[in-house]
């Protein structure tokens, strides 16, 4: 499992490690059953705090992308290919809000962002 800390990209850390470890779950770097590391190994390893590691293991738990066993550790989950899709809907969605804030801060109309949309989509 690799985990990248940015210190200047404002979005706090719990949230860099729960969208990274998301994503390595949903492209299938991770699988389900894989071994997490400990919170406390993944804080040393990027030289952040426990309690930051905790938060975002807490928040992945919650969201079921994992699961955690006292004195055992936190694993991958067994997916269910209808949370996958509601995950990647809701990143999907959030790509679209900011495609949609430009395209108006450009001036772009709203048919002109379709357009754009059905050319990437494969449309035509």
């Amino acid at each position: 499992m690799n985990v990248i800390i940015s210190n200047s990209s404002g979005v706090p850390i719990y949230e860099q490690i729960v969208s990274q470890i998301k994503e390595q779950i949903m492209n299938g770097e991770l699988k389900a059953g894989d071994a997490l590391p400990s919170m406390r190994a993944l804080a040393q390893s990027v030289r952040i705090s426990v309690i930051t590691t905790k938060r975002a293991y807490e928040e992945l738990e919650r969201d079921g992308f994992i699961e955690s066993f006292t004195g055992k550790g936190s694993f991958v989950k067994g997916q269910n290919t209808e949370l996958l899709r509601e995950e990647y809907l809701k990143q999907a969605e959030e790509f679209l809000q900011q495609a949609c804030d430009r395209a108006r801060k450009a001036g772009a109309s709203a048919d002109e962002l379709h357009d754009m949309i059905d050319i990437i989509y494969g449309g035509e």
